[in-house]
């Protein structure tokens, strides 16, 4: 069983929401939350909030999960869409500002695969996958 869980629009910037994302990727779900709940920035907010949603979102499509054998399979953030303003500086000059924005995607599986499939539908390849 698998969930993705995405949360678009962030008001924070994508490179302090990856900041905290690449401490939790590939952990447990538990440790992950752990984690989460000592850490002090904000981003580990949103993260834990979408951890959530995830862990719900399972509860209700599958009955029979158990949450310790659940694993951050994948989680990446995306820049979303840029809001600009600008600033009065000196000399009748403005400096613009960039409120950046990010899209986030978690996804929680309970698989350990070893193999992974790319490539093409004409063309795939099968490789091993590290932990």
């Amino acid at each position: 069983m698998e969930t993705t869980v995405k949360v678009k629009h962030l008001k924070q910037s994508p490179t302090k929401v990856r900041f905290v994302l690449k401490d939790i990727k590939g952990n447990s779900v538990n440790k992950a939350i752990d984690k989460l709940n000592n850490n002090r920035k904000k981003a580990s907010n949103f993260i834990l909030k979408a951890i959530k949603s995830g862990l719900s979102n399972l509860e209700n499509n599958n009955s029979d999960f158990n949450q310790d054998e659940l694993k951050i399979k994948n989680a990446f953030v995306d820049s979303g869409p840029t809001m600009k303003r600008f600033r009065p500086r000196a000399m009748g000059r403005a400096s613009q500002i960039l409120k950046r924005t990010s899209h986030l995607t978690i996804t929680i599986s309970d698989s350990n695969k070893k193999w992974g499939y790319f490539g093409t539908k004409s063309k795939s390849y099968r490789i091993k996958i590290r932990n």
